[in-house]
């Protein structure tokens, strides 16, 4: 009966516009509760630093059901899982918004870990099946999924100052629904004949593709944790240091929103980088980047801070193609799916550890400018898989005709 009902999926595919606007909601809808955090605190009688420790949840699930997200599109199709992916999303996200409890309101942010979760590891795996202009196509999906995280302050903002934190959960919750509705009907007849056997592919993994791994393994727990906490303290941090400029949250939600969606651009740069130069090298100078400005942005307050967490973001966005871009060489497409589904785990198990770690953090009396010198200090790591990293004879190739 299964087989049936799924057969209509299996052998689809979608242009490359619907996966990214999938992407985009996959972010937005993970990160209403960074905004709005503050006020279901206050509704349910918690501090800020003690209502994010329950957003954890959430992100843990997020991450770690990514390899079964992963064996369900093997088992059963690509297509179908991202159907699924948009209705569960909805669905969690209404949930949230007609909470009566705390406990109904971590049950919620779990549903939508769970669905949330199979984009990255099925949504990718779609995206990067055609082998052209992978790092370019990375870019603008990476840019869809940080404006994404953009949006999620703004219009959470937006809705705080017409209604209530539930009211920004409903909302998002029926468009997801709608658009998924969307998404399905969008979807076609797969003509790419190309996948190989599960036997092949194993033999067409790449030469030291255990050594990359093993690279892009460090390089993505680092990036992990540096992104979660990037794109989750930055709105609540721009409040604390802004006031000279706004107290109003909706025009600090403005302002960070303003430096997500700028700096993700800086993804479409780097996938056309990585399309003709060595991503190794790219990496290397995206890591150091990352130490420098993520380092900066702890020391400075108002229109200053705006500018230094401007291009932190711009070296932490512009990470995020190149692993997949630098997998999609290594590892064929049959097996893309389940490796994208462990690099995903990885990376956002360990970005969920930064909301117990930041409440921690925050309540023994730290500040904010600690948890960002700290991020600095993680960012070295990424230098040091870069430079762990092997570097492929195509890359070598490239670089000498460069060089000559």
């Amino acid at each position: 009966m299964i087989d049936s009902l799924t057969r209509p999926f299996r052998g689809k595919t979608v242009d490359d516009i619907y996966i990214n606007i999938s992407h985009f909601l996959d972010h937005f809808i993970m990160l209403i509760f960074a905004k709005a955090a503050y006020d279901a605190g206050r509704h349910f009688g918690f501090s800020y630093d003690e209502i994010i420790v329950y957003g954890a949840v959430g992100f843990v699930l997020f991450g770690g059901m990514a390899p079964f997200a992963a064996q369900l599109a093997d088992r059963f199709s690509r297509s179908l899982l991202m159907v699924i992916f948009h209705f569960g999303i909805g669905f969690g996200a209404i949930m949230a918004g007609i909470s009566q409890s705390i406990g109904q309101l971590i049950t919620a942010l779990g549903v939508i870990g769970i669905f949330a979760a199979i984009y990255h590891p099925v949504g990718i795996a779609m995206l990067v099946k055609s082998n052209k202009l992978i790092g370019f196509r990375l870019g603008v999906n990476g840019v869809f999924g940080n404006f994404g995280v953009a949006a999620a302050p703004l219009i959470t903002g937006l809705l705080l100052t017409i209604g209530d934190w539930q009211l920004c959960f409903i909302i998002p919750g029926l468009f997801c629904i709608a658009y998924g509705v969307a998404f399905a009907r969008a979807l076609k007849d797969d003509t790419d004949n190309t996948s190989k056997s599960r036997t092949s592919a194993v033999e067409s993994f790449a030469p030291n593709w255990k050594r990359a791994l093993a690279a892009l393994a460090l390089s993505t727990a680092s990036g992990g944790f540096i992104f979660g906490a990037m794109t989750f303290i930055v709105p609540r941090y721009f409040e604390i240091s802004m006031v000279s400029l706004s107290t109003s949250v909706a025009v600090t939600g403005l302002l960070a929103a303003l430096v997500y969606a700028v700096a993700s651009f800086s993804q479409i740069a780097v996938g056309w980088l990585i399309d003709r130069y060595s991503p190794r090298n790219v990496l290397l100078t995206m890591a150091i980047g990352q130490v420098v400005f993520i380092y900066l942005a702890a020391q400075f307050n108002n229109l200053a801070l705006f500018f230094a967490m401007l291009l932190a973001m711009s070296f932490v966005f512009g990470q995020i193609p190149i692993t997949d871009a630098i997998l999609s060489r290594y590892v064929p497409d049959a097996w893309r799916a389940r490796v994208f589904s462990v690099k995903f785990m990885l990376n956002l198990s360990i970005g969920a550890s930064v909301l117990p770690i930041c409440g921690i953090i925050l309540q023994t009396g730290y500040s904010m400018t600690h948890l960002f010198t700290l991020m600095s200090a993680i960012a070295t790591l990424i230098v040091i898989a870069a430079i762990v990293l092997p570097q492929q004879q195509s890359d070598q190739r490239i670089d000498h005709a460069l060089t000559k």
